[in-house]
């Protein structure tokens, strides 16, 4: 394992090495005491994990191979990030999170809790790219969403709760709680029963 700044490391970690924890952000490097990574207990990294600095990751965490986890991102208890997944920093992602192997989340999203984000879900914070219009604000996930196989979402669109976005999905505009986003662009329909978490 590779260190750099302070790193808390908790009861019953199990490394796969080579892992990288608490690489320095632009504004940290050349420094030598920064803050690094804290991790919770019983958390499971495997290799080729980079993992920046002021990222605070809780209990039960576990990544996939190859994940890169940006600085300032916070996260809760129990996720897990499937292999080559990128999360870009600046993020939240809340408690039983489960986003799957090469998923895209860029910097300033929001993700709550028990959201299942499927295999390459792109999720975007530029509306514009690459103008420099307005700041970067990624998407918002709210509690039990759930996002299909290499769905899109755009910059600061809404996933209300308990809404699923369908596989290939592009979705363009805030998603109503409890609703189902279809096509491309999605158009929303109820969530059929036997889908309601």
């Amino acid at each position: 394992m590779i260190e750099y700044g302070r790193n808390t490391l908790g009861p019953g970690i199990r490394i796969f090495d080579p892992v990288t924890i608490g690489f320095p952000s632009r504004e940290r490097l050349g420094s030598r005491d920064h803050p690094g990574t804290v991790i919770g207990r019983n958390a499971l990294i495997r290799s080729g994990t980079i993992l920046y600095c002021d990222v605070l990751i809780g209990n039960d965490f576990s990544s996939g191979h190859h994940v890169l986890i940006r600085e300032r991102t916070t996260i809760g208890d129990q996720v897990s990030v499937g292999s080559f997944s990128v999360i870009e920093g600046n993020c939240r992602i809340g408690s039983f999170v489960n986003i799957q192997t090469m998923a895209f989340i860029p910097t300033n999203t929001d993700i709550g809790d028990h959201v299942f984000i499927g295999p390459h879900a792109v999720l975007t914070n530029d509306r514009y790219p690459p103008a420099r219009g307005p700041a970067l604000r990624g998407p918002e996930l709210d509690d039990n969403a759930v996002i299909g196989a290499h769905a899109t979402i755009l910059p600061a669109v809404r996933i209300g709760e308990g809404s699923v976005v369908a596989a290939g999905a592009v979705v363009t505009k805030d998603v109503p709680a409890g609703h189902l986003a279809v096509g491309v662009p999605a158009r929303f329909r109820e969530l059929p029963g036997e889908m309601k978490r």
